[in-house]
């Protein structure tokens, strides 16, 4: 009965996540909005914001339906539970939905923190934290409020029909509630890598003819491109984000009640994450009051102000975590516990690590910038080399969070036991996540106000505050990069094994014998794609951004007057460009990560498919970091540079660093990012397409 009662605090939490998030969001719209310059600035970036989600809503439904259908009929074939459609259309409409409601809320915070900044520094950090709180909060009680209801339901239905024989209640409910994960993994592959596109195609665009080329300032209003670009720090940064650590959040959750079961804690292991998401809650909310920073526009200052929330969090979560688990699966397992605590400190080391390779506080950024002394290439090589570097110690982290909670919850004498300690050290990492994604979304609102004061020719003394939080949100940005990619490879793994446990439920034994060539074969593969999609997904970034070069060098050649500030440039122009290009340009590799799990399990065997989404997780794990430690590097470098350090704006150096910032954008904001998703996309199309290759493999 305590199990049952305790179940009521997901939807609860879900309630009272959301209905926060309305009253920040209310809070900031009550906020003034500035100079009727400012007003319509912020209203062009939402407008384009708003067209561009559109395009990709409309793309992306087109998609679904077709997917709905496709398992719909493997459903009425016998594969599939008759619910799995409609959980996969459900799982895709809010892991979009949450994307939008942050996107719009970040393009409706980005004058009223301009606005603030005219007033005080810490006003300005409120409006703009509160913007992203409304992201961060949103995320989590939509994914709450998602599980919540199709627990309900199944729950219910299972109650006045019968099951199959063998299968008990809380294996049918967890089997088919692990399936909706696909759909929010699909929606934010798109949202990632579409937006990605967009967003650094116009960045580099307007930084290498507008910075580089014509000497002008970032988000100087004469550049074209300077729209699209604070639009797609929106689109990509927000909405893409949002959907990415959506379907992060749902699919920790809902693998590790999977692995509970696999366990043998049944009822109470499927309680445990569900509690913990909703104590996250709580306890991101309660830490959102501790953000405050004193007026001095530092970023050292701002830095210290955001992480009192976050460890705040951390803190009263790490405490009623305890209870948790002796109240539901009692002393005997209080080594979950210890499974919970390596989550949760891991994701806060990786934010630290993050912090240090990527902020121009610490060495490795300002040996970046040094190396602009050299040349372009220097740069790059420099950010190379600390990217790599980087890699180690979130590595390191990873694997002490998996050894810890695999060992200390029981592992070494109940292996699936061990298993659900590594499922619910994901839930730990991830319990934070209302105010870590905060931090996150804080960013672009951030990078928007600064544009936004730019452009409106606010004062020196309100420059200066928007450069501080603009500074601060790409530390924050990199720090919640590497909070998702060590979310994703924790997630990705409880996800490997429940394929795993799937596999065996439907009656087939594995030769996981590491000298198994179809085994091999398949770790090999799973390695490439990782490489083969940010392949694709650079290139695309690449001929986006050639061709609003072109545009930017057309609109600059022959819009008379242009240059000289007396004439205005064509802005949607550039906007309809990138839109264009990103929506062609995401097909192919969203595409790769649905289909390439079916094909290797099929014509491979399902060992193949077990190297597949172990390869993949390893080498898309480690990429990811690099990627997303070199881009931030690079771009803080340059930042360093235009603080007045090594010849400040408009020198040689500057100019060197702006082309290894340019190589960085798609590192960081396309195809690092967009990894997460991968990992956990294949792991779950496998799951979901289990019951059809098992059935069709050419190794029976």
């Amino acid at each position: 009965m305590v199990n049952f009662n305790l179940f009521w605090l997901a939807p609860f939490g879900s309630i009272l996540a959301l209905g926060f998030a309305l009253y920040l969001a209310l809070s900031v719209l009550k906020k003034e909005r500035g100079t009727e310059r400012m007003k319509e600035i912020a209203d062009a970036v939402k407008i384009g914001a708003k067209a561009y989600l559109k395009q990709q809503y409309l793309v992306v439904s087109i998609f679904f339906a077709i997917m709905f259908f496709v398992l719909l009929i493997l459903s009425l074939k016998g594969y599939l539970v008759v619910f799995v459609p409609f959980a996969f259309l459900t799982g895709g409409f809010f892991s979009g939905l949450a994307g939008y409601i942050g996107m719009s809320m970040a393009t409706s915070s980005s004058d009223r923190t301009a606005e603030a900044a005219r007033k005080s520094l810490n006003s300005a950090l409120r409006v703009a934290f509160s913007g992203g709180a409304v992201m961060g909060l949103v995320v989590v009680g939509l994914g709450l409020l998602d599980l919540s209801i199709w627990y309900y339901f199944l729950n219910w239905y299972y109650s006045f029909h019968p099951l199959p024989e063998g299968i008990d209640k809380i294996t049918a409910i967890t089997s088919t509630m692990l399936c909706f994960g696909m759909g929010a993994s699909s929606q934010a592959l798109f949202a990632r890598v579409g937006g990605g596109i967009f967003t650094k195609a116009a960045d580099v665009g307007a930084d290498l003819v507008g910075k580089v080329e014509a000497g002008i300032p970032e988000d100087d209003p004469r550049n074209p491109a300077v729209i699209a670009d604070n639009v797609g720090d929106n689109v990509g940064d927000v909405a893409g984000m949002g959907a990415d650590l959506y379907e992060s959040y749902v699919g920790s959750i809902v693998a590790t009640m999977a692995l509970a079961v696999a366990a043998g804690l049944g009822i109470k292991g499927v309680t445990v994450p569900l509690v913990m998401a909703s104590i996250g809650v709580i306890a991101s909310i309660f830490g959102t009051f501790f953000v405050r920073a004193e007026e001095k526009a530092e970023q050292g200052v701002l830095l210290k102000a955001l992480r009192k929330g976050i460890f705040t969090s951390a803190i009263l979560i790490a405490i009623f975590s305890y209870f948790i688990v002796r109240l539901v699966l009692g002393q005997d397992y209080i080594g979950v516990y210890w499974a919970i605590i390596s989550g949760l400190l891991a994701g806060l080391c990786l934010g630290i690590s993050t912090e240090f390779f990527t902020s121009d506080k610490y060495p490795p950024t300002r040996f970046v910038a040094n190396t602009s002394l050299t040349g372009p290439a220097t740069v790059i090589i420099g950010g190379l080399s600390i990217g790599m570097l980087s890699t180690a110690i979130p590595v390191i982290l990873v694997t002490i969070a998996i050894l810890v909670s695999f060992y200390f919850s029981g592992g070494a004498q109940n292996f699936n036991l061990g298993l659900y300690g590594i499922g619910i050290s994901a839930v730990g990492m991830l319990s934070t996540l209302g105010i870590t994604l905060a931090t996150d979304a804080y960013g672009p609102i951030a990078d928007n106000a600064g544009g936004n004061a730019q452009m409106s020719n606010l004062g020196e003394e309100v420059r200066s505050r928007t450069d501080a939080l603009d500074a601060l949100g790409n530390t924050t940005a990199a720090t919640g990069k590497g909070f998702a990619i060590g979310s994703a490879a924790l997630t990705a793994l409880a996800l490997i094994v429940a394929y795993n446990d799937k596999i065996i439920s439907l009656g087939k034994t594995l030769d996981m014998n590491f000298m198994n060539p179809r085994l091999i074969g398949g770790l090999f593969i799973g390695g490439m794609l990782p490489f083969l999609f940010c392949a694709l997904t650079m290139g695309a970034v690449g001929r986006a951004a050639g061709r609003i070069v072109e545009e930017v060098r057309r609109q600059f050649r022959e819009i008379i007057g242009l240059m000289q500030g007396k004439a205005k440039p064509d802005y949607a122009r550039c906007v309809k460009i990138v839109t264009q290009g990103a929506q062609k340009e995401m097909i192919l590799p969203s595409i790769l990560a649905l289909i390439s799990p079916i094909i290797v399990g099929i014509f491979m065997g399902l060992e193949a498919e077990i190297g597949l989404l172990s390869g993949a997780l390893v080498s898309g794990f480690v990429l990811a970091v690099m990627m997303a430690n070199s881009g931030c590097s690079w771009d803080n470098a340059k930042k360093y540079i235009e603080k007045g350090n090594l010849g400040g704006k408009g020198s040689i150096n500057h100019k060197a660093s702006i082309v290894g910032d340019t190589v960085g954008d798609p590192f960081k904001d396309t195809a690092g990012p967009s990894l997460n998703i991968l990992i956990k996309l294949m792991s779950m199309v496998s799951i979901v397409f289990a019951g059809f290759i098992v059935a069709n493999t050419f190794f029976k």
